[in-house]
């Protein structure tokens, strides 16, 4: 069986932050669909995003959505990107701290690789490694 998974984000503003990943990461928005594209949707909702898809870092996709109820504190999950060469994980790394902490700095591990954890503006860890 082959399955392919990919993160979904809630977000309060879910334009803001996919473009914060695309700069960072690298990548761009493949689709964005609102809620005023479907019948019913009040004038108050109708440009909240209903769904993004955004690829990033070579092809990884992450979905986006404005969420209705606020989004607060650090999420549970964290979402983990392993790249080939050590400058472009140092770069993603800094580039998801603008706005936002080191949870654990970016820095060669006894096992032989880098690794970094950062929590973004926006509340998301991110792990960052080099593959090896």
């Amino acid at each position: 069986m082959v399955a392919k998974l990919t993160p979904y984000i809630s977000s309060e503003d879910a334009r803001t932050q996919a473009e914060f990943y695309k700069d960072s990461l690298g990548g761009e928005i493949l689709s964005v669909m609102t809620f005023g594209q479907v019948q019913g949707t009040t004038e108050a909702n109708k440009d909240k995003i209903m769904h993004l898809v955004l690829s990033v870092a070579g092809g990884n996709e992450i979905f986006l959505s404005d969420s209705f109820v606020p989004v607060s504190g650090e999420r549970s999950i964290a979402m983990a990107l392993a790249y080939d060469t050590e400058d472009a994980a140092r770069e993603a790394f800094t580039n998801l701290l603008e706005g936002g902490q080191v949870k654990f700095p970016f820095e060669q591990q006894a096992w032989g690789s880098y690794y970094g954890e950062a929590v973004d503006k926006f509340g998301v860890t991110w792990q960052i490694v080099k593959q090896m």
